[in-house]
């Protein structure tokens, strides 16, 4: 049902990816009536990211079946879709946004513009042959290097990287993964599920390279090899840097907005201007559920918050305090991951890694903070479950296979 009193209003949308199509979409089944306006940088409908590293990259997936919804669901739903078209500066005074083609009025505004890969500052990094993935042209660029002689070498052993490494030996490509940790995931997993993927992979034929600096990448034009701190070269046919990423604030930034590793919003994804909300990865938000600020960068936390801030757009009050939780597939292996596990104890294995299925259970003082599930669903959905409800768990029956999850 749409609401008279925003008949008149205008919502303009900067980003059209999984957070920017959310809040469009959100906006209106929250009774949005007036305009909305979505500008994209890219020349097509949003879509999912995830499947750019997996099926996507490795030609299972046509484009078409990324979108998040067919192109004519916007016109239907008189949405205007700006595809191809940048917005280059807001004015928060006159409360229009800028483009190459001039100005649009706004009276809500929605910043979506996500957490781009951070860039190799290293001689030879503009070589060609040099990728990064974050887009449906930089996975359109890589696919033809599953079919290609020589090797990859991948900068960085973060879930980009090693998803990619994947792929690439799924299709039978030599992979050389350098990560200048001493284990892969180190920013984000704990050791025991960090053991596993390194197992993984290295059985599944990566050459990997823990503590291995890069210096920099060599080649004339394009690139050949990659140099590292040690002084060692390994010859290359191309490369993927997956170094990590940072929050787009340039245009929040610019316009005055508060920023600190994201666009501050509160509770209710507004910014420090009461008409300017953001969601999605750019965003450094207030949880209620951990009594802090964070970051996320993941698809359900560009949905769930861009459904918050398109409903309070609309004239609504709503709370965003959704529980994290993220996924990555690599070969045989969807790792499922919900809570948060800053803070924990002890840590629980649930299972055998060797079956390759298993969970681990991050516990603090007997309550479940997060669990990590790998191959094993019913963990994942019993852990989300058990850390919604705040329940104390025994550490004894967890870990022991055969106690009946439900009855924990």
């Amino acid at each position: 049902m749409m609401s008279e009193n925003t008949k008149s209003m205008r919502a303009v949308i900067i980003g059209a990816g999984q957070a920017g199509a959310q809040g469009a979409i959100s906006l209106r089944q929250a009774g949005f009536a007036g305009d909305i306006v979505m500008f994209g940088d890219e020349p097509v409908p949003p879509y999912q990211r995830p499947p750019l590293s997996k099926a996507y990259l490795q030609g299972e997936l046509a484009a078409e079946r990324l979108y998040l919804r067919p192109a004519e669901f916007y016109g239907a739903q008189n949405i205007s879709l700006r595809l191809g078209e940048r917005v280059t500066g807001i004015d928060r005074a006159a409360q229009m946004v800028e483009t190459a083609k001039g100005r649009e009025p706004y009276d809500k505004l929605l910043i979506a513009t996500g957490a781009p890969p951070r860039r190799l500052n290293a001689p030879g990094a503009a070589l060609a042959g040099v990728h990064y993935l974050r887009s449906l042209s930089d996975s359109d660029a890589l696919h033809p290097l599953l079919n290609a002689d020589g090797a990859i070498v991948i900068v960085g052993a973060g879930y980009i990287g090693l998803e990619v490494a994947a792929s690439a030996r799924k299709a039978g490509r030599k992979v050389v993964l350098l990560e200048m940790m001493d284990r892969v995931l180190a920013r984000v997993a704990v050791k025991e599920l960090s053991d596993f993927y390194a197992k993984l992979h290295a059985d599944a034929g990566v050459d990997l390279r823990l503590g291995a600096a890069l210096e920099g990448f060599e080649g004339e034009g394009r690139v050949t090899a990659a140099r590292l701190a040690s002084g060692e070269v390994i010859e290359c046919a191309a490369a993927l840097v997956g170094i990590g990423a940072a929050p787009d604030v340039a245009l929040a930034q610019a316009a005055g907005l508060e920023i600190d590793n994201g666009i501050i919003v509160d509770e209710y994804a507004r910014s420090s201007d009461p008409n300017i909300f953001a969601a999605g990865d750019c965003t450094n938000f207030l949880s209620p559920r951990y009594g802090r600020r964070m970051r996320l960068e993941s698809v359900p936390n560009a949905i769930e918050q861009a459904k918050v801030a398109a409903a309070n757009m609309a004239g609504k009050n709503t709370v965003y305090d959704a529980l994290p939780w993220f996924w990555s597939d690599q070969y045989d292996v969807k790792l499922q991951t919900a809570g948060l596990g800053e803070g924990a104890g002890d840590v629980v294995m649930r299972g055998a890694p060797e079956e390759k299925k298993f969970s681990l259970w991050h516990l603090k003082d007997g309550h479940v903070l997060a669990v990590d599930a790998v191959n094993d669903p019913a963990s994942f959905l019993v852990g989300r479950k058990l850390i919604t409800a705040g329940a104390h768990v025994d550490p004894a029956r967890l870990a022991d296979a055969t106690t009946d999850l439900k009855s924990l």
